[in-house]
């Protein structure tokens, strides 16, 4: 039997999800994003989860992007039809989950790699990591919303840059641009996620979603419509068990307990 190109394993309330392709760096096909996403529904569905750590197999690579070999055997409309609308479907699902996400980036993040971290929420690099959108030395550019999500992250003359030349960025540069949060020693990476991920996975899942959907949605609007939206959503989390339970910890001098109610 085939071993599985995505793995899953569960700490607590923080899940690990590995991307398992080795052999091609972690490069993304259909098939691993197709199990990418149903690991991803899996997760979203399981109370007892409440972050979602990304990371690549071995030492090489996070992601190093898509298979080439397959995009070469692709043409334009089936590649949209096929390739394209599922991996823009799983990076949106991805960007979209209420659960909030770190990457845990081990190594090159290129092409699609890259395009991944900039849908996820929290970004820890190795030391060794690269980042970088090198499309354009394929005669491409990058297509699974790295365009659209760079320009919105970091100084649009800087996006170009790294868009037009293709070269790529070492780990240092990537959190001075605001890529990334930080950059730790490769055999410090996944216990400094780890303490992340159990910090926010200490807070409330209710508050954490719906957060989350504030900040995703609001993003996109006007400050005239997203300062109500926020006043909706903070009216919701008053209604909350949690709220007050956190209100009343403070009070009482205790830690608070978190139900997700």
């Amino acid at each position: 039997m085939a071993e599985k190109s995505i793995l899953v394993e569960q700490d607590g309330p923080v899940a690990i999800l590995t991307i398992n392709r080795p052999e091609t760096l972690n490069a993304l096909d259909v098939p691993t994003l197709l199990e990418m996403e149903a690991a991803l529904s899996r997760l979203e569905k399981d109370d007892t989860v409440h972050v979602i750590v990304f990371t690549g197999a071995g030492e090489r690579a996070f992601v190093a992007g898509g298979d080439i070999a397959d995009l070469n055997s692709r043409e334009g409309l089936a590649h949209y039809e096929e390739f394209a609308e599922v991996i823009h479907r799983v990076f949106r699902r991805i960007e979209a989950c209420d659960k909030p996400t770190i990457a845990a980036v081990n190594g090159w993040a290129l092409g699609g790699g890259t395009e991944l971290i900039l849908a996820l929420d929290i970004r820890i690099l190795s030391e060794k990591a690269q980042l970088g959108l090198p499309e354009i030395t394929l005669g491409l550019f990058p297509g699974a919303g790295g365009t659209q999500r760079i320009i919105r992250q970091i100084p649009l003359c800087r996006a170009k840059e790294i868009m037009f030349t293709g070269d790529r960025i070492s780990a240092a540069e990537a959190v001075s641009l605001g890529l990334a949060n930080e950059v730790v020693p490769a055999e410090e990476l996944m216990s400094r996620v780890r303490e992340i991920a159990g910090k926010i996975a200490s807070k409330s899942p209710l508050v954490l979603k719906l957060l989350k959907r504030g900040l995703l949605h609001g993003a996109d609007m006007p400050l005239s419509a997203a300062l109500p939206y926020e006043q909706g959503l903070i009216g919701l989390v008053l209604d909350s068990a949690d709220a007050h339970e956190g209100c009343s910890a403070f009070l009482e001098k205790r830690p608070a307990v978190f139900k997700g109610k």
